[in-house]
């Protein structure tokens, strides 16, 4: 078609320069005529072809750019689908933990139980423990065990294993609780507790939660000591950040794990007990 427009063209403008040059124009400005004919003709069809060009470009990119955004609402769906597949399990594991440390208490709490009995404090330890814990709001006590709970941050700076002076007074009350009457002959388990967080700018003493935990009950035991208990009636254990009360999901939760039990423990006592007659 484009041959045929061509040609036509051509014999158009030879038609009208023939004209021309029976009127009198030199046969030299015919053909002249005749070549630019040609290269403007040239130049049209090159710029048609571009523009063909460009538009079939432009159709290819604009399939293109439907692909990707099909491509991108596909992979939204799919995140969407992994965040709520994730929220799900999130929720699961939470419950989960707090089932765990539910059962946890529980198995506890039984254990000391069957081991020691309840509580083998006397009435009146019991409401010197109970006045300890109104006088001091981090301090916990259970009447009914017979333990006592200290969260960690009234004990210890973050990250530390070494008692602030603050502290004292409490552990030496404590002391004397359990020097006075009958309490006298009971044992203590002193058991060490850390949040799930690393420890930072860890040290030779405590790289981990685990010595963190195991350091900081030593600390009390020794205070303990120092304030008269006997290195007999004693124990210390850490547990690191393995035995959660609480899950470790916000800040406050973090400083509820983050704690020191005491057991107070008949001197017949399984878990903690010695009885110096089997020393050989």
């Amino acid at each position: 078609m484009n041959w045929i427009r061509f040609s036509f063209f051509c014999s158009c403008c030879a038609l009208a320069l023939t004209q021309v040059a029976c009127n009198g124009m030199p046969r030299r400005q015919l053909r002249m005529s005749q070549q630019r004919a040609m290269r403007l003709y040239a130049e049209n069809q090159e710029l048609l072809n571009e523009s063909s060009n460009l538009a079939m470009q432009s159709h290819q990119y604009e399939q293109s750019m439907n692909a990707m955004a099909q491509q991108q609402h596909l992979m939204e769906q799919q995140l969407a689908n992994m965040k709520n597949n994730l929220d799900i399990a999130n929720n699961r594991l939470v419950n989960l933990q707090s089932e765990r440390g539910e059962l946890h208490n529980r198995y506890k709490n039984l254990l000391i139980r069957s081991r020691a009995g309840d509580s083998p404090l006397s009435e009146e330890a019991t409401r010197r423990f109970q006045e300890l814990a109104r006088r001091y709001p981090d301090f916990e006590f259970d009447p009914i065990t017979g333990v006592s709970k200290f969260h960690a941050d009234i004990l210890f700076s973050s990250g530390k294993a070494n008692l602030r002076e603050s502290a004292v007074p409490l552990l030496r009350d404590l002391a004397a609780i359990m020097n006075d009457g009958s309490a006298r002959s009971l044992n203590m388990l002193i058991v060490g507790h850390t949040d799930d967080q690393p420890i930072h700018n860890a040290g030779a003493n405590h790289p981990t939660n685990w010595h963190l935990s195991t350091n900081r009950a030593n600390s009390v035991l020794l205070t303990l000591k120092e304030a008269g208990i006997a290195d007999h009636r004693m124990g210390a254990a850490g547990y690191g950040d393995t035995q959660p009360i609480v899950t470790n999901a916000s800040s406050h939760a973090r400083q509820r794990n983050r704690r020191v039990e005491i057991f107070v423990l008949a001197p017949d006592a399984v878990i903690a007990g010695w009885d110096p007659r089997h020393v050989r």
